[in-house]
């Protein structure tokens, strides 16, 4: 039986080790002293007793995650439906709005009797309808952005700023000033897919129960040979495999798959990275972002009915990262005197004494550049018994990290 080595345990590399084990003798290494990679639940202990709460992969859909709902399916596990609202704060002017429902749209009773509001919704339905012809027509050059987009259609930089850039800079965990330069075809098929350019008609959102981590024992019950806190160090390509480096230890394996950051690949490989290899992976950049578990609901929206799952803070600066809060009493279901968040880059602001964990997760970063590197996967797939998958090669979610990974597996004659 051939080997295959898998470096890295986030949902592409536990998925690929889990159809490969069929056909291969599979070695899974990860750095890290747990599997998971962004699958991270974090038991929580307070006085009102203990909680799973995710931090990381939290939430899939019925209609974008066919992969993930059909590999649930096959390891027995269950979903538990849940809401997916969207509310922005804007703590400088005051503004704020929750778009769950009418309630929480005028969650600032204020805005009831402010006309630029009024405005502001008719922009959100005018934006909807257009956004739907243009990918409705399906011709959209490659070179236009969204910005683009927006300044051709003459919205208002009231309606930008305070609904489609923070929507995008939310999603993609991105700067303000980054949403605007979104490649406007990418922009519109994932909108359009996920249903967020209709009003109604939109998918279930789901959860798993007791957190995402829950399927991950199901994925690795049959795996012989894990590997935690074995970081790889290099991997040496020849003819007949690849060696495999780890601290004090070399191993052969007929093949490898980087199943990590296209900059973690890229790091391994070192000098011995080919031209299309740098050229590819270098393109497919990662951002850190801040992560932190906490029970400082002034994250929230300061009208209590403007809570929603996901929260976004305006900041000053448009080049200023993601300033999001997830109110996972909501996402979860979790029913506690405790409203626990988790905040992305907002570290400064929450009360210290309120804080039940500090992480770093880095997300992929969507552009132009990006994309154009994402269609040249395949010169670099399958060369020198490399492979390598990742959310990274499409929309940067949990379906395209096992998408990917299910791409590899195929392409080594296992099927799923």
């Amino acid at each position: 039986m051939k080997r295959v080595a898998i470096i890295g345990s986030g949902i592409s590399g536990l998925s690929a080790a889990y159809y490969l084990q069929r056909n291969y003798q599979v070695t899974l290494f990860e750095a890290n002293d747990y599997l998971g990679g962004h699958t991270a639940t974090v038991d929580v202990e307070v006085a009102s007793g203990t909680y799973a709460i995710d931090t990381g992969f939290i939430v899939f859909n019925e209609r974008t995650y066919p992969l993930f709902l059909g590999l649930l399916d096959e390891i027995g596990l269950a979903k538990q439906e849940t809401e997916m609202s969207f509310s922005v704060s804007n703590r400088v002017s005051g503004f704020e709005y929750n778009g769950h429902n009418l309630n929480s749209l005028f969650c600032q009773r204020s805005n009831l009797i402010f006309p630029k509001f009024y405005r502001f919704i008719f922009e959100i339905l005018r934006f909807n309808k257009l956004a739907i012809a243009a990918s409705e027509q399906g011709v959209v050059s490659p070179d236009l952005r969204l910005g683009d987009f927006l300044d051709q259609h003459k919205f208002s930089e009231f309606f930008c700023q305070n609904y489609i850039l923070p929507m995008i800079a939310a999603i993609w965990s991105s700067a303000i000033a980054d949403a605007r330069d979104f490649p406007l075809h990418f922009f519109l098929k994932f909108f359009v897919n996920h249903g967020l350019l209709q009003v109604a008609n939109r998918p279930q959102w789901y959860v798993i129960p007791g957190g995402s981590r829950s399927y991950i024992p199901l994925l690795t019950r049959e795996l012989s040979d894990i590997r935690l806190n074995t970081p790889v160090l290099a991997v040496e390509r020849g003819d007949s495999g690849v060696q495999v480096l780890t601290p004090g230890h070399s191993e052969h394996f007929d093949e490898v798959i980087f199943a990590c950051h296209s900059d973690q690949a890229l790091a391994i490989l070192g000098a011995s990275a080919n031209a299309k290899e740098k050229a590819i992976l270098g393109a497919i950049p990662y951002r850190d972002n801040s992560v932190i578990l906490h029970t400082d609901d002034r994250l929230l929206p300061r009208h209590r009915n403007g809570w929603a799952s996901w929260n976004f803070m305006l900041a000053e600066a448009e080049d200023a990262p993601p300033s999001v809060t997830y109110n996972m009493n909501i996402l979860q279901g979790i029913d506690s005197p405790e409203t626990f968040c988790v905040s992305l880059n907002q570290d400064t602001l929450i009360n210290p004494d309120k804080i039940l964990g500090k992480y770093c997760y880095a997300h992929p970063h969507i552009n132009a550049t990006t994309i154009a590197a994402q269609q040249r996967r395949h010169e670099i797939c399958g060369v020198q018994h490399t492979h390598f998958c990742g959310a990274y090669w499409y929309n940067g979610f949990h379906e395209d990290g096992l998408r990917s990974a299910v791409d590899v597996v195929k392409r080594l004659g296992v099927s799923i």
